[in-house]
């Protein structure tokens, strides 16, 4: 059974366990509480905060989340008890001589991560805002300071803000959870960035995904089991299309959750495997629900509910719900819960799903012809403002007073100085605005024919806060007009060879003896053409004609060759 206490002001969650003593220190805070611009903070600060405990002996973690933050320990009731404690008073004395150090190894962290299926989706459903910022690079990592990290951490990583759940016997003894006091911070509402639903978008990935929100209940956990149990017997075990295959169900906090479906394909099978995941899901959508998988994945998960450690096994989700202000039920209500699901509830739930839907579909493939709409790549509409045309192309780029608009090849693209996410600036004057929905405009002064006060228009129109200076790009990778390009080529081609002194006296007397010879060769010729009279001598006159060409033109050679080498 799961008890509730407190400890130094901090909710604590204490449940037996028959294992190893363990806890965890989480706090409702998360990369969806960042912004564009200070993208990474929250990560940055775990780190930190973790830095001088990088050589302990015992086993420890810690993870960032889109609404949450961690710390787990497991270990001895005095390591437990260390842990923690050094954890809450380095999060609030961070080690900031390790500042730049702990940034190039999330940088490296970032780029070795690889691109998994899911990792667009977030951006896609959500834009570059709040539930959406998890899909982006950490792009606040080179500009954030010790002061940015102090503030971040004074308003999020507070008792009130915190809930402390203990696998074991009791409270370690020694444990202090030494925060300032702060105040529970609510989970952000959930942006959308598409204008209605159910949609698509193609991704480069060899994967079909289904992403789709829920109101959080367990009758939508058991749809994600039914779910795979479909697509599995389907995909795989019958058409034998699909090799992994897995469902998801992950609540959000705020009432709702997120139930997700993936399958894989091999590039020769894409269009059979989008074929048979729209089928699954369109048997599900009129009512044709099988007993037998409501009963397997209720059964799966009364198993897991009557394991010895069913208790201990929820504490992270039950922290987790205490943080949100979610309900934490008992085993035997969620038992009751699980057996009074119907395939009519199920049914319910999948309206939801279809409702909802966000369909990835490999490159080269749509959805539309199943009744899923084009997520949007552009924007309905441009601002007014002075336009000026690219110097070679057809393209156009307006800026406005309220802000920016790419018309061209794709577009248009447009985005708003008050929707603007984040700006990142070049010292080159390139600029890259990105808007709330993730669309972005790029400009760069050199393939258009700018006024020289435009970019600083666009300075001073995006907030402060939003602009993100990047580092200075060499030449080379700067764009640059295809004429211009062209110049710097040809600029930088390699000196001709060296000539040497006998080269034109070989081309002229190379010239006159071809000359000679051919002019020779023209005269036979030409003989043997306008005589009349026939004789056994014909046959050796073409022979030599023959032979004064073929000289003629071996004596040609060296003047081919030789003005070959000079150019």
């Amino acid at each position: 059974m799961i008890r509730q206490l407190d400890v130094d002001g901090v909710p604590t969650l204490l449940a037996p366990t028959s294992g190893p003593l363990r806890a965890g220190l989480t706090f409702r805070v998360g990369t969806a509480d960042e912004t564009l611009p200070r993208r990474g903070i929250t990560h940055l600060l775990e780190h930190l905060a973790l830095a001088p405990l990088g050589l302990a002996d015992y086993h420890f973690n810690g993870a960032t989340a889109s609404t949450y933050t961690s710390f787990y320990m497991q270990g001895s009731e005095e390591d437990v008890a260390g842990f923690l404690t050094a954890v809450c008073r380095t999060i609030h004395d961070l080690p900031m001589g390790r500042l730049e150090v702990e940034k190039e190894i999330l940088r490296t962290e970032w780029s070795s991560r690889g691109s998994a299926p899911v990792r667009e989706i977030p951006f896609w459903r959500h834009g570059a805002r709040d539930h959406g910022l998890i899909s982006f690079a950490e792009f606040g990592l080179p500009t954030l300071t010790e002061h940015d990290l102090r503030q971040w951490a004074a308003r999020w990583f507070t008792p009130e803000n915190a809930v402390l759940w203990i696998a074991g016997d009791r409270v370690p003894a020694g444990l202090r959870l030494a925060l300032p006091a702060g105040v529970r911070q609510p989970v952000p509402a959930a942006s959308s960035a598409l204008p209605t639903t159910p949609a698509y978008f193609a991704n480069g990935s060899r994967a079909v995904v289904l992403d789709s929100v829920v109101r959080r209940r367990s009758t939508a956990s058991v749809l994600a089991d039914v779910l795979e149990r479909e697509l599995f017997r389907s995909l795989r075990q019958e058409d034998g299309l699909s090799y992994a295959i897995d469902t998801s169900y992950q609540p959000r906090g705020d009432g709702y959750a997120t139930l997700r479906a993936l399958a894989d394909a091999l590039p020769e099978k894409q269009d059979a495997v989008l074929g048979g995941f729209i089928d699954v899901l369109a048997k599900l959508r009129v009512g044709r629900i099988e007993q037998a998988d409501l009963e397997a994945a209720v059964a799966k998960r009364e198993d897991a509910l009557a394991s010895p450690e069913v208790d201990a096994d929820r504490l992270p989700t039950c922290a987790l719900n205490l943080l949100t202000g979610e309900p934490n039920l008992t085993v035997d209500e969620l038992r009751a819960e699980l057996n009074s699901v119907t395939l009519a509830d199920l049914h319910q739930v999948v309206q939801e799903v279809t409702a909802t839907a966000l369909l990835m579909v490999p490159d080269g493939h749509t959805a539309d012809w199943a009744g899923f709409t084009e997520a949007p790549t552009r924007s309905t509409h441009t601002v007014t403002g002075t336009a000026y045309q690219q110097r070679e192309g057809d393209a156009e780029l307006r800026v406005g007073v309220d802000g920016v608009s790419y018309l061209g090849p794709g577009g248009p693209h447009t985005v708003r100085y008050a929707e603007c996410a984040a700006m990142l600036a070049w010292p080159d004057g390139a600029r890259r605005l990105i808007g709330y929905d993730a669309i972005s405009v790029h400009i760069e002064p050199t393939l258009f024919d700018l006024h020289p006060g435009a970019i600083h228009v666009i300075d001073q129109q995006v907030p402060a806060d939003r602009r993100l200076p990047m580092p200075a790009r060499p030449p080379e990778q700067i764009p640059q007009p295809y004429a211009a390009a062209n110049r710097r080529q040809s600029q930088q081609r390699p000196a001709p060879a060296k000539r040497s002194w006998w080269e034109i006296p070989v081309m002229v007397l190379s010239g006159l003896a071809t000359l000679g010879v051919g002019g020779i060769s023209l005269l036979l010729t030409l003989s043997m053409f306008i005589t009349d009279e026939a004789d056994g001598d014909e046959g050796w006159l073409w022979g030599m004609v023959v032979v004064c060409w073929l000289v003629t033109v071996v004596l040609a050679l060296p003047i081919v060759l030789l003005r070959r080498r000079r150019r």
